[in-house]
């Protein structure tokens, strides 16, 4: 064992170029420099998106901190000539979830279940494609973490989400895709942390599939996926039944005060049923109207009279007209119809119900037809009896007449008539039908009005119309007090009128609101990770527009040094640290960019929607024109934040036949 250290000096290659003493405590120290020397152009995207390439760098520490145990690691970071800050440390734990608590924090820790491996079950399999006796045992194994089904537990972005084989971080598409679908089943607007290692045999898994060996392919990876699938619905399901005990404690506490407090219910209920003592006597219980009509039709029915089976009996059909009638009816009087009776009509219940009725009644006629069944010898006869009233009054008989021809005299008309004029005018049409369908190849709109183009149509749109365009359009009119009709060269357009000004009002409540913040009473202290209070500080002007104010403690070690002081409210709306969460996540991908959290937009779309112009309300030729030209100065005018389309091509004048 040598008494003193070596430093030794590496050319691009991989070539030793120097070695000589360099005194230093036992150990080994790797220092990499100017790793872009021999390459200008990459150097200069890198510097160009550094931010961003910082945040994708941190992303890969925190894998290698998560998934290597007995290790310690520490990151830091200094700019310039300023002070050397700590990024992630790790304190060589012996389980991965001692890591994750070192990389983030305790409070991650509360809102993990660990991932328990299971069997794939059938319906799975079948989903898969699988079949049960060609599937090897024991190919694969998982282990890890995942965060909890329940509401509020997981993230609004994925990128807490780790995924490992054989201990080497990965980006396996498709078993990513599988537990986040699994995850939405029980949590559908956030997404989980998931750290997932896959342990496989080497021979049964090829990284040489891209430079960065993120990419993978696997064999039997559809069994990878079903005992994925399998093991995350067993352990949410099991999650899902458990009942809290403090959940039951109080559904016992709520059951109790309603046994005990059923005795005072009933005798309100008795007093509320009692009557004074002058009416009790009158009225005796009765049964619904519906019963009491019921009755009614059944006592009212007359018996059937039988006939001969050889004679068909058709019903009497009886005609009587009312008019001038004068009638007094009782409060319970009943819309069956009963028998006739002289002047009396009388319930099933025995209580008397009388109609007096004097009216004028016309004449009435009662026809009876009556059909013999013919024998075999005897034709059929019909023999039709007919009773009427003395005052009817007779039908004279027609005898039978045949209809004479009539005859028409036919009037020749005589028509000019040219060959050589319908000739010319076919190889019009003709010439007509071949232009345009030579306009039909070289058509730059093609995408119908239909729900399902909207995104052909919308491309469309992106590709042919730029922002100056807008300012150039021709207004024709409003259809239907709800969309504006212009004219660009030769094509006309259709805007909606609401969706268009209510983009432009969210764009504008977008770029100039800056919200109010709530201080609160007690700093409170957000156990962000060391890249997200990184993000935090170097964006704060965005995150004060945004209603948020901390406070900043550059000494403190990390997750400490930020605490929130100030949160955003504005009316009914509140937010929290899972707002803050979020913004931190978007400036990561796009740092410098004014940005807003989900729920601000939400609350920023609901009011544009308020105070913009609404279908039905009739505009002027300026004001149209004003919502044109808005549409010009908008960052994205093809729709409305709850996305409806703002605008549509119409048709092409040139097109359309000229005659």
């Amino acid at each position: 064992m040598t008494q003193v250290g070596s430093r030794l000096v590496f050319d691009h290659g991989g070539h030793l170029t120097r070695r000589c003493p360099h005194p230093r405590q036992q150990g080994t120290t790797v220092s990499l420099q100017q790793l872009f020397r021999t390459l200008p152009v990459r150097h200069r995207e890198f510097q160009r998106n550094i931010k961003k390439e910082y945040s994708k760098m941190i992303h890969v520490l925190q894998a290698y901190c998560i998934i290597s145990t007995g290790v310690r690691i520490t990151c830091s970071n200094q700019v310039g000539q300023g002070r050397r800050s700590t990024v992630l440390a790790t304190s060589g734990g012996s389980s991965m979830r001692d890591n994750i608590g070192a990389v983030f924090g305790p409070k991650q820790l509360q809102t993990l279940l660990p991932i328990q491996q299971q069997p794939p079950v059938e319906a799975v399999m079948e989903e898969f494609s699988l079949g049960a006796s060609d599937l090897p045992s024991d190919l694969f194994t998982i282990s890890g973490f995942i965060s909890r089904g329940d509401h509020g537990v997981g993230r609004s972005s994925t990128d807490r989400q780790f995924y490992f084989i054989n201990k080497r971080p990965c980006d396996p598409a498709k078993v990513s895709k599988v537990v986040n679908e699994v995850y939405h089943t029980y949590n559908r607007h956030q997404y989980p942390f998931v750290s997932l290692n896959i342990t496989v045999a080497s021979e049964c898994v090829d990284v040489n599939v891209t430079p960065d060996k993120r990419q993978v392919f696997l064999q039997q990876e559809k069994l990878l996926l079903a005992i994925v699938k399998t093991s995350l619905l067993s352990m949410f399901e099991t999650g899902v039944n458990k009942l809290n005990t403090t959940q039951l404690t109080r559904a016992s506490r709520n059951s109790e005060t309603c046994e005990d407090s059923f005795p005072l219910r009933t005798l309100k209920a008795a007093f509320s049923l009692q009557q004074p003592p002058g009416k009790s006597d009158s009225r005796e219980p009765k049964s619904g109207p519906t019963q009491k009509k019921m009755e009614l039709f059944l006592t009212s029915s007359e018996p059937v009279k039988h006939t001969p089976h050889k004679l068909s009996s058709l019903s009497v059909f009886r005609y009587e007209g009312i008019s001038e009638s004068d009638t007094e009816r009782s409060e319970r009087s009943s819309t069956n119809s009963v028998p006739e009776r002289d002047g009396e009509l009388e319930s099933s219940d025995g209580a008397p119900e009388k109609h007096h009725i004097k009216s004028k009644h016309s004449q009435s006629v009662d026809l009876i037809c009556s059909v013999v069944e013919p024998s075999e010898q005897e034709p059929s006869q019909i023999f039709l009896q007919s009773n009427l009233s003395p005052n009817a009054k007779k039908l004279k008989s027609s005898g039978a007449r045949l209809d004479a021809p009539v005859t028409f005299q036919k009037k020749t008309v005589m028509l000019d008539f040219c060959l050589k004029d319908l000739s010319g005018r076919m190889q019009k049409v003709q010439q007509r039908q071949k232009a345009g369908a030579d306009g039909q190849k070289f058509r730059r709109f093609r995408a119908k009005i239909n729900p399902a183009e909207n995104q052909n149509a919308e491309e469309e749109l992106k590709k042919e119309i730029s922002k100056d365009m807008f300012k150039e359009m021709e207004i024709i009119g409003q259809f239907n007090l709800g969309f504006i009709i212009t004219k660009l060269n030769s094509d006309l357009f259709m805007i909606d009128q609401h969706a268009t000004d209510e983009k432009y009002n969210f764009e504008m409540l977008q770029q100039h609101t800056v919200l109010q913040g709530q201080r609160l009473i007690q700093p409170q202290n957000l156990h962000l990770t060391a890249v997200s209070e990184t993000v935090l500080i170097e964006n704060l002007e965005i995150f004060q527009k945004n209603g948020f104010d901390f406070q900043i403690d550059e000494d403190a070690p990390p997750m400490e040094r930020v605490k929130l002081v100030s949160l955003p409210t504005s009316k009914n709306w509140t937010f929290g640290p899972s707002d803050i969460e979020e913004l931190i996540f978007m400036l990561s991908d796009s740092p410098g960019v004014m940005c807003r959290p989900s729920r601000v937009q939400q609350m920023f779309a609901s009011r544009a929607c308020r105070k913009s112009v609404m279908v039905g309300t009739a505009l002027t030729s300026s004001e149209m024109k004003k919502l044109v030209t808005h549409m010009g100065q908008m960052e994205q005018p093809w729709n409305c934040p709850h996305g409806r389309p703002t605008m549509r091509h119409l048709a092409n004048l040139d097109l359309l036949p000229q005659d």
